[in-house]
C-alpha cells in the first residue's frame, strides 16, 4: 500500500481515488496468481517502477504496460535473454543503487511534503529506528517464521506509533 501512495506522488495522480486502491490491489493479487501459474515466484515491481519513474519522469501507464509486455517478451527468448545477462554485475549493482536509493529519497520526499515534524523527538524515534530496522538487517525469528527488512521495519514502525504518546494527546490528557 506504501508504494501505491508514493507512485501517487510521484506520478502525480491520486490512484487510491483512481483505479482505486481495491482495485490496484487487486491487480497486484491477479499478477502474483498468473506468475504462479507459470511457475515463478509472487512478484511485486512497486518499488523498482517507483524508482524508474522518478528517474526518468515518465509515468504515463500506458508506457508502464509497454515495458512490461517488453519484459515479458524478452524473458521468452533465449536470446535476448542471454544479451540481457551480458550486462556486467558492476552496471547492474549500480543501476540497483541508484533505483533503490532513489525509492529511499522518494520516500524522504513523501515526508517532507507532508510536513512531518521531526523537530518532534517522536517522529525522530519512530523514523531512525524503523531506518536501522529496515537497513540494518535486523531479524526477528521465532521457529520457522522469520520477518526482516521492510516488513520489520513496518511492523516496529507501527508500533512504536502506538506505543509512543503524540505531544497533543498528552496535553489532552493532563488538561483533563
Amino acid at each position: 500500500m506504501g508504494d501505491v501512495y508514493v507512485v501517487s506522488n510521484v506520478a502525480d495522480k491520486d490512484f487510491v481515488k483512481d483505479p482505486g486502491l481495491h482495485r490496484t490491489m487487486l491487480g497486484d493479487g491477479l499478477a502474483c496468481l498468473a506468475a504462479a501459474f507459470m511457475g515463478g515466484p509472487p512478484v511485486t515491481t512497486y518499488s523498482e517502477v517507483t524508482g524508474a519513474m522518478q528517474i526518468t519522469k515518465i509515468t504515463s501507464p500506458s508506457v508502464i504496460r509497454i515495458t512490461a509486455v517488453t519484459a515479458i517478451v524478452f524473458s521468452v527468448f533465449g536470446k535476448l535473454n542471454a544479451f540481457l545477462q551480458s550486462i556486467p554485475q558492476a552496471v547492474l549493482g549500480g543501476i540497483m543503487l541508484m533505483l533503490f536509493g532513489t525509492i529511499a529519497t522518494v520516500g524522504i520526499q513523501n515526508l517532507v511534503r507532508n510536513k512531518v515534524d521531526f523537530g518532534d523527538t517522536r517522529n525522530i524515534i519512530i523514523a531512525s529506528i524503523m531506518l536501522t530496522t529496515g537497513v540494518g538487517g535486523a531479524e526477528l525469528t521465532a521457529g520457522t517464521f522469520s520477518l526482516s527488512g521492510i516488513g520489520l521495519a513496518a511492523i516496529v514502525g507501527i508500533i512504536l506509533n502506538l506505543a509512543l504518546l503524540q505531544k497533543h494527546k498528552k496535553e489532552n490528557q493532563t488538561d483533563n
